[in-house]
């Protein structure tokens, strides 16, 4: 680590150390957490504190393991990129040139008074550029009551089956016309394999995770890295229960370009960082072109808006806004704060989550990037939310020193 690295470390270190402890202990607490800082040269502080599961007492450590959600997202857009870059995807042809089943689904307009739901076709064709900034008409049960209704009255399995079947959901609206979190990064991974020919595991290893060195990353667990993994744990009634029984998919139909990845805070800040050096490796190797990441980290949505989603499954999320009065819009790997943040982190910042209580962030402009880790049901849990914002205002403050 460079002098001006050691530096940044000690007083990222002074600062943020205690908001973990304080974290780990206080109440409401969270079972562990991992958080890291990364400049756009090296990762400059990792810290850890609480235990992987409230009855085990092995210590959270820098190198513990995390089920990352939707924090595989960005990677997967990464990706597309990537085969873009290449001319082996347009992001802007119908995505059915690719996936044929993504031309057949429909739009629902509700359901009739026997419950069956009331389809029309779409008045475009979807496409990837939709499928990567959400604006194709896909959603999730855990944040859109008529996506809830067709996995409880439907059938419809849910996306945490990673299953064929569970992509097949009809589409919210007409493509391109609203912004609707949803599994449209999961069939831009089916877009991927439809270009490369291949499981997308393989082409994310090949084209990104072992590019960066990400050897803690990937869609399987290791025996070493089961070793290293945090326990799910489910707040009930204020209570928090380790879930020693839940896991993803071991074998997956597909592998879901939305969710899926297993990882840690130091792998997780080396793919961070590739954005905050122009799309290069700490080796040297360009992972992105320049131009590439420029364009990509632009607004994509035009005068569309992130707007709040509603937890409809409480198990599974609260209601969730980010940073609540900030105007908010998507670019191709990230949300984009379109104002300053009240933590510091300036306009033109990008930053995302996954479901399990995971957060981070990138700046640009200062090139810092931020990775707060729990792994806590349900999403936007308030104690996980509070720390992540008191990490990333922690780390402001200590930089600006």
């Amino acid at each position: 680590m460079s002098s001006t690295g050691t530096v940044r470390s000690e007083r990222l270190a002074d600062e943020v150390t205690p908001i973990l402890a304080a974290r780990t202990e206080g109440d409401p607490r969270v079972p562990g957490v991992v958080a890291g800082v990364t400049t756009d040269e090296e990762t400059v502080f990792v810290g850890a504190a609480g235990v992987r599961a409230l009855d085990d007492p092995r210590p959270m450590t820098a190198d513990s393991v995390f089920a990352m959600f939707s924090a595989t997202k960005a990677v997967t857009a990464t990706v597309a990129l990537q085969l873009a870059e290449d001319g082996d995807l347009d992001l802007h042809a119908p995505a059915r040139s690719y996936v044929p089943e993504l031309g057949e689904l429909q739009v629902i307009e509700g359901f009739d008074a026997d419950g069956r739901p009331r389809l029309r076709p779409a008045a475009s064709d979807v496409t990837t550029h939709q499928l990567l900034t959400h604006t194709a008409g896909f959603g999730y049960d855990f944040f859109n009551e008529t996506y809830r209704r067709l996995t409880v009255d439907h059938g419809v399995p849910a996306v945490a089956t990673a299953t064929r079947a569970s992509l097949r959901t009809p589409l919210l609206f007409d493509p391109g016309t609203q912004w609707e979190y949803g599994s449209g990064v999961d069939w831009a991974g089916q877009v991927i394999e439809a270009v490369a020919g291949r499981r997308l595991r393989e082409v994310m290893d090949e084209r990104v995770l072992t590019p960066l060195g990400m050897s803690d990353t990937g869609f399987a667990l290791s025996d070493d890295a089961r070793n290293r993994r945090a326990v799910l744990h489910m707040r009930k009634r204020g209570e928090l229960v380790p879930n020693h029984r839940w896991e993803q998919p071991a074998d997956p139909e597909i592998d879901m370009g939305g969710q899926g990845l297993w990882s840690t805070v130091p792998d997780y800040l080396t793919f961070l960082r590739m954005w905050l050096r122009g799309g290069r490796s700490d080796s040297g190797e360009q992972i992105l072109q320049p131009n590439t990441v420029e364009v990509a980290l632009r607004n994509q949505i035009g005068d569309l808006a992130v707007r709040r989603l509603p937890g409809v499954i409480p198990p599974l999320s609260h209601d969730v806004e980010f940073l609540p009065g900030t105007p908010k819009s998507w670019s191709y790997p990230f949300m984009v704060n379109d104002a300053d943040a009240p933590t510091g982190r300036p306009a033109g910042s990008h930053s995302w989550a996954g479901l399990a209580n995971l957060y981070f962030w990138i700046d640009p402009h200062t090139r810092i990037g931020g990775f707060w880790a729990t792994q806590v049901f349900p999403f936007f849990d308030p104690a996980s939310v509070d720390g992540y914002l008191d990490f990333e205002t922690a780390t402001y403050r200590a930089l600006a020193d």
